[in-house]
């Protein structure tokens, strides 16, 4: 599988978080997988890349052109595949079209951004790919809660917890990715709960 991974992009995080991530990028290798990730050399990017090419694994890295006309963040400079699109928008795309399930490691605005997004459009139907929250050090417990406060709430339905995953456990991730359950309902059944 094409696994495409989200995370921090931030060089100052916690060594516990590098190390975890660096461990899944070889671990997704040995069971088979290639990584389709955003680009970047530093933070939880550049971890779950170091991790994949250490184990001999394949990487596609897509960052938009301006991260390094403007010297945004550092670019991995190891991909097999890099693709430079001009917009985040693309960017998005690109990883989307490009992977088979979804895996979303801490970070910041950026990685809650793409987890929201991507998340809403498997409620939209527009994909029914595995997603799940690689939860280091309870790093989603807070989003975690807030999605189940805003189902107690009625702003989002119970049935949008049956579209992600969320654990510590990287062998419950992998076997959550590798063996999906498939979402059988309508777009109707999950604004009707």
């Amino acid at each position: 599988m094409r696994l495409c991974v989200y995370g921090a992009a931030s060089p100052t995080i916690d060594k516990i978080y590098i190390e975890k991530v660096e461990k899944l990028g070889e671990l997704m290798v040995q069971r088979g997988h290639s990584l389709v990730f955003g680009g970047g050399g530093n933070g939880l990017m550049g971890a779950a890349a170091r991790g994949v090419r250490m184990a001999n694994g394949h990487i596609m890295g897509v960052i938009p052109k301006f991260f390094e006309s403007e010297a945004v963040e550092a670019i991995c400079d190891f991909c097999d595949v890099l693709i430079q699109p001009d917009t985040m928008r693309e960017r998005k795309q690109i990883m989307e079209d490009n992977s088979d399930a979804f895996i979303v490691t801490p970070g910041g605005i950026g990685t809650y951004e793409e987890f929201f997004e991507i998340l809403t459009l498997k409620q939209l139907c527009r994909h029914n790919k595995p997603i799940a929250l690689y939860n280091i050090n309870g790093f989603y417990d807070e989003i975690n809660a807030a999605m189940d406060s805003a189902i107690k709430k009625n702003f989002i339905k119970e049935d949008c917890k049956e579209l992600f995953f969320v654990t510590e456990d990287v062998e419950a991730l992998f076997e959550y990715i590798e063996t999906p359950v498939l979402v059988t309902k309508t777009v109707q059944q999950f604004k009707e709960g």
